[in-house]
């Protein structure tokens, strides 16, 4: 096992911490409020208009191109809560009238489905905007290179345990 010497100490959670003290703060704090409060605004809010965040990655996916439910389920099975969300989603939608199946099984939006995406779409972009307010395109993307890299890094750390 390799330990790194130069590693800033650790230092526990502070939701007040000074900006000199962020390099000391524990990643998975930060990310799981960040990712906690991003999901509950954007739930909150399409819970207004009827639909789930679940319900939102299928019209996207599926309005990018015909998809078949096992697809759909591949596609989107690392951000699903379980195994089961997005068949169960795919039920829903169908049963809406928002999703129409072929006779092979390929999945496409209805009238219906392309109007309600379009309105979640113009919610989902207004929240985006707002949340995204004061950081730049730059540091939005470096944010998430950092935080693509130490996803990679935490992966290969508990594949070679």
């Amino acid at each position: 096992m390799t330990t790194t010497t130069n590693a800033t100490p650790q230092h526990p959670a502070d939701p007040l911490a000074a900006d000199a003290d962020l390099a000391s703060q524990p990643v998975a704090y930060w990310t799981g409020v960040a990712s906690t409060t991003v999901k509950n605004l954007l739930r909150d809010s399409m819970a207004r208009y009827d639909v789930t965040q679940p319900q939102w990655w299928v019209l996207s996916r599926v309005a990018a191109g015909p998809a078949t439910r096992e697809e759909l389920v591949a596609g989107l099975a690392e951000v699903a809560d379980n195994p089961y969300d997005i068949s169960r989603v795919v039920d829903q939608l169908l049963h809406r009238g928002w999703l129409a199946a072929d006779a092979t099984g390929g999945l496409s939006l209805t009238e219906a489905g392309t109007a309600g995406r379009a309105e979640i779409k113009a919610l989902v972009t207004e929240l985006r905007a707002r949340v995204h307010e004061g950081v730049t395109d730059e540091e939005y993307v470096a944010a998430l290179k950092v935080l693509r890299r130490m996803t990679a890094n935490a992966r290969r750390v508990a594949e070679n345990r």
